[in-house]
Protein backbone atom coordinates (compact mmCIF):
# COMPACT_ATOMS: atom_id res chain seq x y z
CA UNK A 1 0.00 0.00 0.00
CA UNK A 2 0.76 3.45 -0.64
CA UNK A 3 1.89 6.22 2.06
CA UNK A 4 -1.24 8.06 2.98
CA UNK A 5 0.09 10.94 2.23
CA UNK A 6 0.17 10.73 -1.50
CA UNK A 7 -2.41 12.52 -2.45
CA UNK A 8 -4.63 12.54 -6.37
CA UNK A 9 -7.03 15.26 -7.54
CA UNK A 10 -8.74 13.81 -10.63
CA UNK A 11 -10.56 16.39 -12.89
CA UNK A 12 -12.72 14.54 -15.12
CA UNK A 13 -16.49 15.36 -16.79
CA UNK A 14 -16.69 11.72 -18.00
CA UNK A 15 -17.94 10.18 -14.60
CA UNK A 16 -17.19 6.63 -15.43
CA UNK A 17 -13.60 7.35 -16.29
CA UNK A 18 -13.72 9.41 -13.02
CA UNK A 19 -15.07 6.36 -11.10
CA UNK A 20 -12.85 4.08 -12.63
CA UNK A 21 -10.04 5.88 -11.99
CA UNK A 22 -10.81 6.49 -8.15
CA UNK A 23 -11.45 3.30 -7.52
CA UNK A 24 -8.18 2.14 -9.15
CA UNK A 25 -6.31 4.51 -6.78
CA UNK A 26 -7.86 4.23 -4.12
CA UNK A 27 -7.42 0.18 -4.34
CA UNK A 28 -3.87 1.16 -3.66
CA UNK A 29 -3.38 3.69 -1.30
CA UNK A 30 -3.84 6.79 -2.91
CA UNK A 31 -6.25 9.55 -1.31
CA UNK A 32 -8.26 10.58 -3.96
CA UNK A 33 -10.38 13.88 -4.02
CA UNK A 34 -12.75 14.12 -7.41
CA UNK A 35 -14.15 17.11 -9.18
CA UNK A 36 -16.20 17.32 -12.80
CA UNK A 37 -15.53 20.53 -14.11
CA UNK A 38 -12.51 23.06 -13.62
CA UNK A 39 -13.57 25.99 -11.52
CA UNK A 40 -14.39 23.47 -9.00
CA UNK A 41 -11.19 21.20 -9.89
CA UNK A 42 -8.90 24.35 -9.54
CA UNK A 43 -10.82 25.15 -5.63
CA UNK A 44 -10.02 21.92 -4.41
CA UNK A 45 -6.73 21.98 -5.40
CA UNK A 46 -5.71 25.47 -3.88
CA UNK A 47 -7.56 23.55 -0.66
CA UNK A 48 -6.22 20.40 -0.86
CA UNK A 49 -2.58 20.54 -2.50
CA UNK A 50 -2.56 17.26 -4.02
CA UNK A 51 0.71 15.66 -5.04
CA UNK A 52 -0.87 15.51 -8.92
CA UNK A 53 -3.60 16.49 -10.81
CA UNK A 54 -5.23 14.31 -13.86
CA UNK A 55 -6.99 17.00 -15.81
CA UNK A 56 -9.66 16.69 -18.17
CA UNK A 57 -9.65 19.23 -21.18
CA UNK A 58 -12.91 19.45 -22.15
CA UNK A 59 -15.34 20.26 -19.05
CA UNK A 60 -18.06 22.37 -18.38
CA UNK A 61 -17.86 25.60 -16.38
CA UNK A 62 -13.68 25.92 -16.98
CA UNK A 63 -11.80 23.58 -18.94
CA UNK A 64 -8.25 21.82 -18.31
CA UNK A 65 -5.95 23.95 -20.08
CA UNK A 66 -8.18 26.85 -18.48
CA UNK A 67 -7.98 25.45 -14.89
CA UNK A 68 -4.00 24.51 -16.01
CA UNK A 69 -3.20 27.97 -16.57
CA UNK A 70 -4.79 29.28 -13.56
CA UNK A 71 -2.83 26.92 -11.17
CA UNK A 72 0.35 28.00 -12.83
CA UNK A 73 -0.32 31.62 -12.22
CA UNK A 74 -0.81 30.50 -8.24
CA UNK A 75 2.29 30.26 -6.03
CA UNK A 76 1.56 26.43 -4.79
CA UNK A 77 0.03 25.37 -8.65
CA UNK A 78 3.22 26.75 -10.28
CA UNK A 79 5.07 23.61 -10.18
CA UNK A 80 2.13 20.90 -9.06
CA UNK A 81 2.19 17.68 -11.16
CA UNK A 82 -0.33 17.52 -14.19
CA UNK A 83 -1.49 14.83 -16.46
CA UNK A 84 -4.12 15.39 -19.25
CA UNK A 85 -6.69 12.93 -20.04
CA UNK A 86 -7.99 14.17 -23.32
CA UNK A 87 -10.15 13.32 -26.83
CA UNK A 88 -8.78 16.41 -28.15
CA UNK A 89 -6.34 15.91 -30.93
CA UNK A 90 -4.58 18.63 -31.95
CA UNK A 91 -1.10 20.54 -32.09
CA UNK A 92 -2.43 23.67 -30.55
CA UNK A 93 -3.73 21.63 -27.59
CA UNK A 94 -0.31 19.70 -27.17
CA UNK A 95 1.73 23.31 -27.80
CA UNK A 96 -0.22 24.98 -25.11
CA UNK A 97 0.30 22.00 -22.28
CA UNK A 98 4.03 22.05 -22.98
CA UNK A 99 3.85 25.62 -22.88
CA UNK A 100 2.17 25.57 -18.99
CA UNK A 101 4.73 22.79 -17.97
CA UNK A 102 2.57 19.94 -18.79
CA UNK A 103 4.44 17.01 -20.58
CA UNK A 104 2.32 14.19 -19.82
CA UNK A 105 -0.48 14.46 -22.20
CA UNK A 106 -2.31 11.14 -22.80
CA UNK A 107 -5.29 10.61 -25.66
CA UNK A 108 -7.97 8.71 -23.58
CA UNK A 109 -9.01 6.48 -26.85
CA UNK A 110 -5.29 5.40 -26.48
CA UNK A 111 -4.67 4.52 -23.31
CA UNK A 112 -5.60 1.66 -20.37
CA UNK A 113 -6.77 2.43 -16.69
CA UNK A 114 -3.30 0.97 -15.87
CA UNK A 115 -1.04 3.11 -17.99
CA UNK A 116 -2.42 6.18 -16.03
CA UNK A 117 -1.96 4.00 -12.61
CA UNK A 118 1.01 3.12 -13.40
CA UNK A 119 1.97 7.04 -14.50
CA UNK A 120 0.54 8.64 -11.55
CA UNK A 121 2.79 6.23 -9.45
CA UNK A 122 6.09 7.10 -11.21
CA UNK A 123 5.73 10.69 -11.11
CA UNK A 124 4.69 10.74 -7.56
CA UNK A 125 7.75 8.79 -6.42
CA UNK A 126 5.59 5.44 -5.33
CA UNK A 127 7.38 2.20 -6.12
CA UNK A 128 5.86 -0.96 -6.32
CA UNK A 129 7.66 -2.12 -3.03
CA UNK A 130 5.44 0.55 -0.86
Amino acid sequence: MIEQSKRILIVESEEPLLRALKDRLSSIGFTVFTEIDGDSGFATAIREKPDLIILDIIMPKEGGLEMARRLRSDEWGENVKIILLTNVDGIDSVQEAMELNIYEYFMKSDIKIEQVVERVKTMTGVSDEE
